[in-house]
């Protein structure tokens, strides 16, 4: 009953240094402003998403109905701009001259009285300032141009025309990478050359001559270059401060920019790589090229009346998480008292206190848990002498078992070979094997304890292995190697005698055999090895041993013993573990915990 008491109160103290647990009171008012705090954040978080989202709606229809309007005017200018475009494109009656182009007076009258007309009335017809370059195929025709001193063609002239040679530019990227022809459709909006240091972008279209057989067949080639302050004056950034409005092309770089550091200018080709968290990014598409216009709009100015939500929402939770804490307090006082109570009970039971009992007032739940822990408690005092001392009986019945099973089996076997001797006339020999036999019986009964040093268990297997070099002669070799500190500690006896025994009697491989027993300290653990050279044993084999199986005659009683002694006495973790190969030989390994002698160990002499 004391030794139950002492391991109850040892395991409280192990329970408390692993940490404490939070009381009932505070769980049940902690369970209280976790409701409360869900509700109060729950409550503001949908009335702040739904006022937030309201707002960005409206906003971003805004801010969509605005870009809508843009877009109309770019495309509008766009489209104007593809009119102009249209006069040359459409005209058969230049083609049909150039067709029949001669030099001399034709050629000249051509000129003069049709083509150059025709190209200034393209720049008649807008009031916008533009730079026409038409290239043709007839190198017969004299180049018309002029001559900008490396500027801006469009700043220098207002409207200008030029007339070149196409083969100024056969050998451009941008005139090779120009898509097939589609009449009437085909043209591309592109900064080429230096429209991008310019501010300026250029409408490009083929020339056809559509008298001819082939009805694609090009005979120049014309650009349209306009200022892209011109194209998107009406993109302005009307959404509030911090707003900037751009457009941007098909790969995402910025062709013109209108805010806060932009200038109102083109974009220099930048790219924005990432959105920018603090802005609220609305586009609209442009139908007539593949290019968009994108509003980043601050959320911080679209966000300014939801402050006034997250602090109205902020002091409504606040007045009632105060309000739900002192209520929690009080219903947590007054519900956690007689909890309490049980569970100090409880404590001194786990302590192992079992004189307490619990008394409540009342007929209510708590007064029937109090009822029937007194009497399990009552229960349990009475069992706990009679069942801990029937098992430790018991275990101590298992292991004297398996114990006496060892020693008639060792005893037969010797008295067989002292037999054979005395028939065989070895009448030296027999006291010799007589006095081992002596000692190995009075170190193994030890006064009945079955636990022994471990000196004490070498020198029973060196007197086992005495009495069989007595048997064998030179014929078996044993060498031990045991370190000085496991002799400090105490061990299960006859642990060693069966595996020797095992050799002895199966791993024959020859007419010799030679054993190695070590012995050292592994952590906190003891590992012996019995490790010889003999005929090794089949991996079922193996198997079947370590499993405990019905031995054979590879196997006897003795391993499956050790085995059961081991885990009865020390548990389950240690045990044997055997490695064997056929033709090699066979390991050992047996592991026991580490546990010191309580009394030092004295060597006793032999009998004479």
């Amino acid at each position: 009953m004391t030794s139950l008491r002492e391991s109850g109160r040892d395991a409280a103290a192990d329970e408390g240094r692993k940490g404490r647990f939070l009381s009932f009171g505070y769980k049940l008012m902690f369970s209280y402003l976790i409701l409360t705090l869900v509700h109060v954040l729950v409550f503001g978080y949908v009335a702040n998403w739904i006022f937030v989202d309201s707002v960005r709606k409206q906003t971003g229809d805004n801010v969509q109905a605005a870009l809508r309007q843009m877009r109309d005017n770019i495309e509008y200018r766009m489209k104007d701009t593809v009119r102009l475009t249209d006069i040359m494109y459409y005209d058969d009656g230049t083609a049909t001259r150039l067709r029949h182009y001669r030099e001399g007076w034709y050629g000249y009258e051509s000129t003069t009285t049709y083509l150059l007309p025709k190209v200034e009335s393209v720049l008649k017809s807008t009031d916008r300032r533009v730079a026409l370059a038409i290239y043709l195929r007839y190198e017969t025709l004299p180049e018309i141009y002029n001559y900008y001193n490396d500027s801006d063609p469009i700043v220098t002239a207002g409207k200008s025309y030029d007339i070149y040679h196409m083969w100024r530019i056969q050998g451009n990227s941008w005139y090779r990478e120009f898509p097939s022809e589609r009449y009437g459709e085909t043209m591309k909006w592109q900064q080429i050359e230096r429209d991008e240091e310019f501010g300026n972008i250029s409408l490009l279209r083929r020339l056809i001559d559509t008298g001819t057989v082939h009805q694609d067949r090009e005979y120049g080639f014309l650009r349209l270059t306009v200022k892209l302050a011109d194209l998107f004056e009406t993109v302005s950034p009307d959404f509030g401060q911090g707003t900037l409005v751009r457009i941007e092309d098909s790969e995402g770089r910025s062709l013109y920019e209108a805010g806060p550091g932009s200038g109102d200018s083109a974009g220099k080709g930048r790219k924005q790589e990432t959105p920018v968290p603090e802005m609220l990014t609305i586009t609209e598409p442009l139908s007539e090229v593949n290019w968009r216009l994108v509003a980043d709009i601050p959320k911080e100015w679209v966000e300014k009346d939801a402050r006034k939500v997250k602090l109205l929402t902020l002091g409504v939770g606040t007045a009632s998480f105060l309000i739900f804490l002192l209520a929690g307090a009080l219903l947590s006082r007054h519900f956690s008292r007689r909890v309490s109570r049980i569970v100090m009970v409880l404590d001194s039971f786990r302590d192992g206190d079992f004189r307490k009992r619990i008394r409540f007032k009342g007929r209510d739940e708590f007064a029937v848990i109090a009822q029937s822990i007194n009497s399990m408690v009552q229960h349990i005092d009475d069992l706990i002498q009679q069942v801990y001392v029937t098992s430790l009986k018991k275990k101590e019945a298992e292991l004297e078992s398996l114990q006496a099973q060892i020693n008639p089996h060792f005893l037969y076997n010797t008295l067989s070979s002292i037999s054979l001797l005395a028939k065989f006339g070895q009448v030296e020999q027999l006291p010799r094997m007589v006095s081992n036999l002596a000692l190995f019986y009075r170190l193994s009964l030890n006064e009945g304890r079955t636990i022994i040093p471990v000196a004490n268990e070498l020198e029973q297997a060196k007197a086992y292995l005495d009495i069989q070099k007595v048997k064998y002669t030179d014929r078996l070799d044993v060498l031990f190697e045991i370190e000085p500190e496991v002799l400090g500690c105490e061990m299960v006896k006859l642990l060693l005698q069966p595996f020797l025994e095992n050799v002895l009697k199966h791993a024959w491989c020859g007419d010799r055999v030679h054993i190695r027993v070590t012995g050292r300290r592994d952590g906190d653990d003891i590992e012996f090895r019995v490790i010889d050279d003999g005929v090794g044993m089949r991996p079922e084999t193996v198997s079947r041993l370590v499993r405990m199986e019905e031995p054979d005659e590879e196997g006897g009683y003795g391993i499956r013993n050790v085995i059961q002694r081991i885990q009865l006495h020390y548990g389950k973790p240690y045990g044997i573990q055997i490695c064997s190969r056929l033709g090699i030989g066979t390991s050992v390994t047996i592991r026991i915990p580490c546990v010191s002698r309580t009394v030092p160990y004295v060597q006793e002499d032999e009998p004479a």
